[in-house]
């Protein structure tokens, strides 16, 4: 066939022809087939020089059909054309080498760029890795020193040297070692009065400049000096030059010695002008990359301490706050504003937080330690570095983070597969047989029946001083007492069980229960009223528990309450009056709240330690919370919300006439502010659970909110529980919390705060409600002390921001990062769930595990079935029940355990069959709050010991970590009796993930994950760790499989699920995790979680450890058939299935990267990735042949 003739496909010969066609042209064979000068094939992308082409190389490129214009494109892709590159730059250095030759060497240029105009990357990688990069480098090196220059070649060149350049990252050295930066900008000045020429060479200087190295040569060498008289003055004449120039001239400004170059020679003030004119000029928005690529040249400028302060002399913030204003109203303009908006947070002078320390408001003696408090002063120097290494760490930020969480993977097989010893002696294992009595079923036969018959100082409502008294600074002894006993054996009055839906298997939301609305007057308000003033100025010791203000006064519902303390001292007066006050609120308003009663929270919360001094009960948690009858969505982002808060702090600091800058609320001296301030808010959250340290109002409808630390820390600034009131109708409240801690948050994907009404509330909606919009967590100037950071440099303080309009004007609300639940909200929810249980089916017992390091009983229940009859079948059938141990809240910021932790035991001793069933096939060892003193102290993470608890598993402290201690103790002394739990599960929240999830342990999935090989030979593994998630995936709306994880990170190694594991030998051993936020799959897709929701999991949790039981683990036929009866488990799980398949119509990856990957909401991160030559790859191929 001949060449010129049609050419359906291209066959292997005329691949091998392809091949072969360099050797030719070096003969010149060929090169004759001169075909007439014109445009490039059809279908090509690039606008390649106007040269002849070789027949066959057009087939080979695909431009195979001869037409009257020329050739046509093929529609197949031709195979192996990278064989055409290595050949082909053999001829061109050979070549360059041997006689000159124009037309050949044109034609092998035309066979390159056609080579790269088409495919992938995969060409130019191949051809760099032949040595393409050198062989070009060369040839421009090489004519460069001829007697008269050829641009005719030496364009093409540049096109190609631009086009591999970008790829190749030693590009630039090896520029450096042939020489060709001294030729490239040698050409360029020679070229300042020809456009055309000089753009190729600035596109060469900026792939130059893409190793630091050159960069900085070429400075030294006058590059700067050199873009500086292309770019300026403003012009609108050769506007693509000046975008090459522009974009070279950022390139090295990334060089830090050019970037201090460029500030000695005040070219900082010189870009500012330069940006300003370009900005005022292109009102027509035709020049945005110009104008972006000047911004580049501050960025890379204010990444040094002396850009930083020049570009402030300069007055750099007030100018690019000024015209960022003007591009607000275009998403074009992003590429503009986002720039903007890194520079101004960059050059934002550093603040320290308006705090006097970062350290914790309050501090605990801890046993044995001789830790100081507080921590050393702040310094004052600015030990701020330049800003570089940062924003170098930001642009390979999902590298480097992929490869620490590889590098985290334990793959030490030895270590995978011990089994550590004791950590103790074991011979104190035997103390915990007292926690299992049920193991020892004689000494249960004769154990005395509890007495259901109580004194009257024990019914609840009776007014006695066991209930009410006025704050002393201590609780009395007999109070004392009788609160340890109610640990050991709670007997108290019975109250309505709530009940389930139905059985458990049909539990799916269809409507929530409604409570009857009731008026409020003004008088029955008025006995709660207590003045915030009061509350934070004056003596405690001298303060009645309630008293009434005037009329006009604000109203402060806050419910004073006993608080327990380490000495005694008398009581106060006035008890009985003051409980005659919440008698009679409570007859008139009485609630039909399920498993919550005031007086037992107000009984529980008299026997609660506290190292603050709590001296009142919260509203919510005395009142008591009832899930709304309606879910809520995720609350949608508004477009550019970030940019907008950002703009907003650069205001303050440029525009500072109206900032009011007030401290209205001080934890650390309330003595000192001003009572009664007129138009601003009143705050306060010295109550249990409750966290804030220190608002400041901004301006009239706007305050700054300060976090305490955990007691004995200075970090773990997340949890927020306060109390505000004094507000104004309509009007929308910005809260602006400045010193959060982690990099990223929910609240940038649809999650909303929380609020209590309490006026809402006492007209029967009683609800904690998700609130709030225009809601942001962005980085903000403010920075913690250096020694707070552990000697890391940079650490950084977040914002979460978000506006409320309140529903009620002069109310009280409260806010919360979660819906709060207390320590003893759960003390008094066991005290009612104790008297609701059938004590005929349920066997269940409360004991304290022991006392918290704050004097606080940590509880443990022990629930299952009680034996059918009195035979020792059924006694021995009894003892011989596997163990399931459950766990929650050993982080205390995370509320949403306990929620979860809520559901799991009002089913388990609910009367529904399925719960029943599952009691006789499982003990529960439960204990429901691990970390009492860091709940009811307001901490995020810690204990008082400044301890994260989850990382105290391995070596336990019975002094410093004695719930830890005495938890694994208590699961050494069931596995040295061969009972080791067959599930044990720790209950946690996520705050960066959203649906419910598990953890668990995998030696293979680890080492797989981690690329090592797998030995079957030696790692043999169990695959049911995988059962449960796989059947909560289907029964449990929440749960997400595809966000388990069952790996092994070394980080990871002192936590309680990896130490169950590998210490006890527990295969089915999970951390379960539920978001703060919502779901993005299943039935609540696109829902925020409710308290409904998160106890709804723990219900369904308990149907998936029945369900475990029946298709992995030994059971009796009884209970088989029993089950049986109940469920049909192959219809239950396909209509589950049917539900969520419905609910997702098609799989969805969800809003944000896995945990631990950053978003694009640090704003010094560029969220345009400048350094990837992207701009100048699109310009290269839209150059045409001519310029301007």
């Amino acid at each position: 066939m001949g060449l010129l003739g049609p050419v359906p496909v291209i066959s292997r010969a005329q691949i091998r022809a392809a091949q072969v066609m360099p050797l030719k042209l070096r003969m010149g064979i060929g090169v004759q087939h001169a075909l007439p000068r014109s445009d490039p094939p059809l279908g090509s992308p690039f606008p390649c020089p106007k040269m002849p082409l070789p027949p066959l190389v057009l087939v080979c490129l695909g431009w195979h059909k001869p037409t009257a214009s020329g050739y046509g494109a093929s529609s197949a892709r031709p195979a192996h054309l990278c064989a055409l590159a290595y050949p082909t730059l053999l001829s061109l250095r050979t070549r360059f080498m041997s006689s000159w030759d124009k037309d050949v060497i044109l034609n092998i240029l035309s066979i390159l760029t056609g080579l790269l105009s088409v495919g992938t990357d995969r060409r130019v990688h191949y051809m760099i890795s032949k040595g393409g990069s050198e062989a070009l480098l060369q040839a421009l090196v090489n004519m460069a020193h001829m007697p008269v220059l050829d641009y005719d070649i030496l364009l093409p060149l540049f096109y190609l040297l631009a086009k591999i350049g970008q790829k190749d990252k030693k590009f630039g050295l090896k520029a450096q070692k042939l020489e060709a930066i001294d030729v490239t900008l040698s050409l360029a000045r020679k070229n300042l009065s020809h456009k055309q020429n000089l753009t190729h060479c600035l596109w060469a200087l900026q792939v130059y400049s893409s190793s630091v190295t050159v960069g900085t040569i070429l400075g030294i060498n006058g590059a700067i000096e050199l873009l500086f008289e292309i770019i300026t003055p403003y012009t609108k004449k050769h506007t693509r030059t000046t975008r090459a120039a522009v974009e070279a001239l950022a390139a090295l400004l990334k060089s830090k010695s050019n970037s201090r170059r460029a500030v000695n020679r005040g070219r900082v003030g010189q870009l500012l002008r330069l940006y300003d004119d370009w900005h005022r000029h292109d009102t027509s928005d035709s020049y945005i990359p110009i104008r972006r690529g000047l911004l580049l040249c501050l960025k890379h400028i204010t990444n040094v301490r002396s850009g930083r302060e020049c570009f402030l002399l300069s007055r750099g913030i007030e100018a690019l706050f000024k015209t960022a204003q003007d591009c607000l109203r275009s998403k074009s303009l992003d590429p503009i504003v986002n720039t903007v908006t890194q520079i101004l947070r960059k050059t934002y002078p550093k603040m320290p937080l308006p705090s006097a320390t970062l350290s914790s408001s309050y501090s605990f003696s801890i046993p044995g330690s001789t830790r100081t408090q507080p921590l050393p002063p702040r310094p004052e120097d600015d030990r701020e570095e330049d800003g570089e290494e940062e924003i170098e760490k930001d642009s390979e930020n999902e590298e480097v983070e992929n490869k620490e969480e590889d590098d985290d993977l334990e793959t030490d097989i030895d270590k995978l597969m011990s089994k550590p010893e004791l950590d103790r002696p074991e011979s104190e294992l035997a103390q915990y047989k007292a926690f299992c009595p049920e193991l020892h079923w004689n000494s249960l036969e004769s154990e005395p029946e509890l007495e259901d018959d109580l004194s009257s100082e024990d019914i609840p409502g009776t007014l006695t001083c066991s209930c009410f008294h006025v704050i002393p600074s201590t609780a009395s002894p007999k109070n004392e007492q009788k609160c340890k006993e109610k640990d050991q054996v709670t007997t108290v009055g019975k109250i309505p069980r709530r009940a389930f839906r139905g059985p458990l298997q049909s539990w799916v939301r269809k409507e929530k229960p409604s409570q009857k609305t009731g008026k409020v007057t003004q008088e029955e308000l008025e006995p709660l009223v207590d003045s915030s003033n009061e509350a934070q100025g004056s003596d405690p010791a001298h303060r009645s528990w309630l008293h009434p203000l005037p009329k006009e006064a604000s109203h402060d519902r806050r419910t004073p309450y006993v608080q327990r303390m380490n000495s005694c001292r008398p009581h106060r007066p006035k008890t009985v009056e003051s409980s005659e006050v919440v008698r009679k609120l409570l007859e008139r308003h009485p609630g039909n709240i399920s498993f919550h009663n005031p007086w037992f929270y107000m009984s529980r919360a008299g026997c609660t330690r506290s190292i603050p001094g709590y001296r009142v009960l919260a509203f919510p948690d005395f009142w008591g919370h009832q899930p709304p009858p309606y879910s809520q969505s995720l609350q949608p982002r508004r477009y550019g919300i970030q940019k907008a808060k950002i703009f907003e702090d650069v205001r303050r600091l440029i525009q500072p006439r109206d900032k009011i800058d007030q401290v209205v609320f001080d934890s650390d001296c309330p003595s000192s502010l001003s009572s009664g301030a007129p138009d601003c808010l009143k705050f306060f959250s010295r109550f249990e659970s409750g966290n804030l340290r220190k608002a400041i109002q901004i301006r009239e409808f706007e305050y700054d909110l300060i976090l305490n630390a955990d007691v004995n820390s200075s970090q773990h600034h997340q949890w927020f529980y306060f109390e505000v009131s004094g507000m104004k109708t309509v009007a929308p409240y910005c809260f602006n919390i400045i010193n959060c801690e982690k990099p990223n948050s929910q609240f940038n994907f649809g999650m909303q705060p929380v609020m209590y009404s309490v006026k809402e509330a006492l007209q029967g909606r009683p609800h904690w409600i998700r609130v709030g919009y225009d809601i942001c967590y962005y980085k903000n100037h403010y920075r913690p002390f250096a020694e707070a950071a552990k000697g890391a440099q940079g650490k950084s303080c977040y914002t979460l921001s978000f506006s409320v309009v309140f529903p009620h004007k002069e109310d009280v609300c409260y806010l919360a990062y979660h819906y709060p639940y207390t320590y003893s909200a759960m003390m008094a929810h066991l005290d009612i769930l104790e008297q609701t249980r059938n004590t005929k089916k349920i066997y269940f017992r409360r004991q304290t595990l022991c006392r918290t390091l704050g004097g606080n009983a940590c509880p443990l229940l022990t629930i299952t079935a009680m034996p059918e009859t009195e035979s020792s079948d059924d006694w021995e059938e009894f003892c011989e029940r596997p163990y399931v141990v459950l766990m929650a809240r050993v982080h205390p910021g995370e509320s949403n355990a306990s929620w979860v932790m809520k559901g799991t035991l009002e089913f388990l001793l609910s009367s529904d069959p399925i719960a029943d069933l599952l009691r006789q096939c499982f003990i529960f060892k439960i204990v429901p709050m691990l970390n009492p003193d860091g709940v009811i102290n307001g901490n995020q993470r810690c204990s008082l010991s400044g301890d994260d608890l989850n990382r105290q598993w391995l070596k336990p402290s019975p002094t410093l970590q004695p719930t830890i201690y005495h938890t694994k103790g208590l699961l050494y002394y069931l596995r040295s009796l061969n009972r080791a739990p067959a599930v044990f599960c720790d209950y946690h929240g996520h705050s960066q993930r959203k649906n419910v999830f598990l953890y668990g342990c995998s030696i293979k999935e680890t080492l797989w994950q981690a690329g090592h090989n797998v030995d079957t030979t030696i790692v043999t593994e169990d695959v049911g760790y995988r059962t449960l998630p796989k059947i909560l995936d289907k029964v449990a709306p929440a749960f997400l499989m595809s966000s388990c994880s069952f790996l092994i990170e070394k980080s990871r190694d002192s936590t309680a699920r990896v130490v169950v594991w590998r210490e006890m030998g527990v295969l089915r051993s999970y951390t379960m995790e539920s978001t703060y936020c919502g779901c993005s799959h299943g039935l609540y897709k696109g829902l925020q979680l409710g308290t409904w929701e998160l106890e709804e999991m723990g219900a369904k949790f308990c149907l998936g450890l029945l369900i475990l039981q029946l298709k992995s683990l030994p059971c009796s036929k009884k209970v088989m058939a029993k089950a049986a009866a109940l469920l049909d488990l192959e219809e239950e799980i396909a209509d589950l299935r049917a539900q969520r398949s419905s609910s997702n119509s098609s799989l969805e990856t969800d809003d944000e990267l896995p945990h631990g990957d950053e978003v694009d909401y640090n704003t010094d991160s560029c969220s345009e990735q400048e350094g990837d030559f992207t701009e100048l790859d699109k310009e290269i191929q839209e150059c045409p042949s001519s310029l301007e």
